[in-house]
């Protein structure tokens, strides 16, 4: 009787911790989408597809920025050592953005043919990369930070401030014809700012103030050394398995821009949008969530196969039905929702939906690599994937079909992530036999 009223009492303060931080994902994301009956209107898919090719060099450099450091903050033994991985986060981001503003100056003054000359064509849009990859760096940063103290609210307000912002930014800038290209980049760029904004009001405020931020100060370039050494693993193999992953999702836009047109590849950007953006808020809520739970409960050698069953039952009871819905009526509601010109916008969302609902379960389980140390292993599913990737859009390229690329595309992410939650899943089975 003792055992089950601990679950009973474990359940709650979950479902607590995942409300705090899923209440400022769901008003990110119900803002978002709302903004996109709107920005849908005040621009075209040739301006989705410039603001796609331009965030997607964010989420491929952005990796890069903090070498994956920040995710050794939770697991650190102390608060002395989470202060000095913060700290060396922070400068590596610093340095990798200042390096990367050189680079892309240099590309807008001497452009350069291929996949890069877009940067030649949008000075404006592509001067706005360096300080983007700067404040997705630091906001990484922080909400690891806030995420090992438990401090939930905050990390949920300054992603609801990073989305209202943006999108009254987007929308305002949206109005003017002349600020069509440089509407949306810019507007996210205004949002990132103002949720880091809140952040560093956060870190002046106890227990930072009086705890980690003096730590953080009196940390010197030996003491840095020695975490960078002791962390390896996150440059070694997390660093590139991400950088890997994030350059085959976003590899449509990277690559096919070049061979195909702009306005269907801004439908399949919208699509992409629309099934992945509420995804990915919920994965990076509960993963911020359970990783800490977790990494916790191991520390402690406790039982972990319950909490992941529970996990696992209580997403696919809500999505799976929410899905099989979604495949029939993509179409006509997404023609609905954001008009007559992003007909075929619907035809990518079910090319996409087997992909996201597979990729609901295993990308929120992806700190178990780190948990268990086996990020060398979940590295070689991002290469597989990476190569699946390539081939598909190749196959595409050579029937000249974007549609085709696009559904073999969609077809290697659910297949990799399927044997990928399945290796999540005897991870926690050897772990459970060792008890």
């Amino acid at each position: 009787m003792a055992k089950s009223d601990h679950r009973t009492r474990r359940l709650p303060t979950l479902v607590k911790d995942g409300t705090k931080l899923v209440s400022g994902n769901v008003w990110g994301q119900a803002i978002a989408f709302l903004s996109y009956l709107v920005l849908t209107r005040l621009y075209s898919p040739d301006d989705f597809t410039l603001y796609s090719l331009f965030y997607s060099y964010i989420e491929v450099l952005i990796i890069l920025s903090t070498c994956k450091y920040e995710q050794a903050i939770v697991v650190a033994p102390n608060e002395d050592e989470a202060a000095a991985i913060t700290r060396l986060s922070l400068r590596l981001n610093a340095v990798v953005s200042v390096v990367l503003l050189g680079v892309v100056t240099l590309l807008c003054l001497f452009p350069v043919d291929g996949t890069l000359h877009w940067v030649g064509e949008h000075p404006l849009v592509a001067m706005l990369i360096p300080p983007m990859v700067f404040l997705c760096g630091t906001t990484r940063v922080y909400s690891f930070l806030f995420n090992r103290a438990k401090r939930f609210g905050p990390i949920a307000l300054s992603e609801a401030v990073t989305a209202t912002t943006g999108v009254v930014a987007k929308v305002v800038m949206g109005l003017f014809s002349a600020l069509h290209l440089v509407g949306m980049p810019l507007g996210t760029v205004i949002g990132k700012a103002a949720g880091n904004i809140n952040y560093l009001i956060r870190l002046r405020r106890p227990p930072f103030s009086t705890g980690i931020g003096p730590l953080m100060r009196r940390t010197d370039g030996t003491h840095l050394r020695t975490v960078a050494r002791r962390h390896s693993n996150y440059p070694r193999y997390t660093m590139p398995k991400e950088l890997v992953n994030s350059l085959g999702y976003n590899l449509p836009f990277l690559w096919l821009a070049a061979h195909f047109d702009h306005t269907e590849i801004g439908l399949f950007s919208l699509a992409l949008t629309v099934c992945f953006r509420p995804i990915n808020l919920f994965n990076t809520a509960f993963e911020k969530l359970l990783y800490v739970r977790l990494a916790e409960k191991v520390r402690q050698r406790q039982t972990i196969a319950s909490d992941i069953r529970r996990f696992l039952l209580y997403v696919n009871l809500v999505a799976v039905p929410l899905f099989v819905v979604a495949f029939f009526v993509a179409e006509p509601l997404m023609v609905f929702l954001f008009g007559a010109k992003w007909v075929g916008c619907g035809a990518y969302v079910r090319c996409l939906l087997p992909w996201v609902l597979l990729m609901l379960s295993a990308t929120s389980l992806m700190f178990l690599s780190n948990i268990f140390s086996r990020q060398r292993t979940e590295f070689w599913f991002y290469v597989i994937l990476l190569v699946l990737r390539v081939v598909a859009l190749g196959v595409g390229l050579v029937h000249g079909s974007f549609h085709l690329a696009i559904l073999l595309f969609a077809g290697s992410g659910a297949l990799v992530n399927l044997a990928l939650l399945v290796w999540q899943l005897s991870l926690v089975r050897r772990y459970e036999k060792t008890l």
